[in-house]
């Protein structure tokens, strides 16, 4: 396999970089900046599926989860954000305690085996400290079988601030109530000037890094995101990767990296227009080449849709997420993909994508190979 893809290779500097992934080196900057400039994308593909099966062999993941989106009452001000309403503004919505424990039971008699909610919304401008805990709380009292992956780090420093706690001791509250684990979401681009751009009030890249290192030195694990195809650079994107890459050799919490293709209907940023295949394909490949700590790259098929995420398979991602149920962020912002698919259809599309199908829990525990 080394010498046919080395065999592929048509631009010279191409060829380095290519020598470097098959002898398990590791990519610097400008590296990176080249794979995302290349045009080569078959080559980028078997580079990446290369590396993902030394890792993975060929197991592709997924789970069955359902999401719960308490409000969309936020007072942030995110320009790449279609989900987020005012209080009083028309849409707006607030669950309570109750109506999520209800939403939950009605997913969980709909959904067969499902082993993780994933709970994250708005920053909402009443909700206290408590309130924000409770629901953690409440969920795990009423299905302690559920793993619980609840609250982006933008979440967990608006709930530190509510309680006038730091980040630490508000993650150790919210581990006390039942939460296993914290999602990705928020990492946009670390650009400063990019973060300016599209989300001016939103935490810092080096604030969304310090929160999941902290949560891993809790003993918790994490996903991480890149939100790309809006305003960002190559550069941009790898100066990001390179970040999350320097904050995994630290402390080795984070599972999976999940590239999130930016959806623009209902944004504010002008002329934003949705992502390519080839880009996202690229993105995905690109990601698995140089993040070599992160065990996992996921093709979220929520926001990339099934035939791209069935094709991501083979270029470096080994996930595919879960049945989902009700996701209604990436909705709001013009997502094509819907919102639930059954498990049988997640292992009929990674079957087909030649890989193994593998039912996992929240923290990769195999449950399941479907060979």
């Amino acid at each position: 396999m080394e010498e046919l893809i080395l065999s592929l290779v048509k631009d010279r500097k191409l060829l380095s970089i290519a020598e470097k992934v098959l002898s398990g080196e590791r990519l610097s900057f400008e590296e990176g900046l080249t794979l995302f400039e290349s045009s080569e994308l078959p080559v980028l593909g078997l580079l990446a599926n290369y590396v993902a099966e030394k890792k993975n062999g060929k197991f592709a993941y997924f789970n069955v989860n359902v999401h719960i989106t308490p409000t969309n009452i936020c007072v942030g001000t995110c320009k790449f954000c279609a989900f987020r309403k005012k209080k009083g503004e028309s849409g707006a919505y607030e669950l309570t305690v109750k109506e999520v424990i209800e939403k939950l039971k009605r997913y969980s008699e709909e959904v067969s085996g499902l082993t993780e909610v994933h709970i994250v919304g708005g920053l909402h401008p009443d909700w206290s400290y408590e309130q924000f805990i409770g629901i953690v709380r409440t969920v795990k009292e009423e299905f302690p079988e559920l793993h619980i992956k609840a609250y982006t780090a933008e979440e967990i420093k608006y709930i530190a601030k509510k309680g006038n706690k730091s980040i630490a001791d508000t993650l150790i509250d919210l581990i006390e109530a039942g939460l296993g684990s914290l999602p990705g979401g928020g990492g946009e681009i670390f650009s400063e000037s990019v973060r300016k751009e599209i989300c001016p009030d939103k935490i810092t890249g080096d604030e969304y890094l310090e929160i999941h290192k902290t949560a891993h030195r809790l003993g918790l694990k994490t996903n991480a995101t890149m939100l790309f195809g809006h305003v960002e650079s190559y550069v941009d994107r790898v100066d990001h990767l390179l970040r999350l890459r320097e904050a995994q050799d630290e402390t080795g919490g984070f599972q999976t990296f999940i590239p999130l293709a930016f959806h623009p209907l209902n944004t504010e940023i002008p002329g934003a227009t949705y992502t390519t295949g080839v880009d996202e394909l690229k993105t995905i490949a690109v990601s698995r080449l140089i993040l070599d700590n992160f065990p996992h790259i996921k093709a979220y098929w929520v926001m990339l849709g099934e035939k791209i995420a069935q094709v991501a398979l083979q270029f470096g991602a080994d996930d595919i997420d879960g049945t989902v149920r009700e996701e209604d962020i990436t909705q709001a912002a013009g997502a094509k993909a819907g919102e639930f698919l059954p498990k049988s259809r997640l292992i009929k599309l990674i079957k087909e994508a030649g890989k193994v199908p593998v039912e996992r829990d929240t923290l990769y525990n195999v449950l399941k190979i479907y060979s």
